[in-house]
């Protein structure tokens, strides 16, 4: 298994518990065929550029370990949920 990290900007007036759901989601996703390591909560920032008429965006980083065949499950995940406004997933150098 490879180590990754994603990074998704999600638009920022959600509810708290929408942003948890947004988080299970990805969480359960990655989990099933590897494992989680950090979900770092970033917050509310300032995007550089306005995207879909949003001027800040919530930030979330997951660190996790899965199959290189799940990035492209988890990248159509991140493409569907309309509440995803901008997302990259990198690998790590181990």
């Amino acid at each position: 298994m490879n180590k990754y990290e994603s990074v998704i900007i999600i638009k920022p007036n959600l509810e708290d518990g929408e942003i948890e759901g947004i988080i299970t989601e990805i969480t359960d996703l990655i989990n099933q065929d590897g494992k989680v390591l950090e979900v770092d909560k970033k917050g509310v920032k300032k995007l550089a550029y306005e995207i879909e008429k949003c001027k800040e965006g919530y930030y979330i980083t997951f660190d996790f370990e899965v199959k290189s065949e799940i990035i492209i499950e988890l990248d159509r995940h991140y493409r569907i949920n309309e509440n995803i406004i901008k997302f990259i997933t990198l690998r790590k150098d181990d």
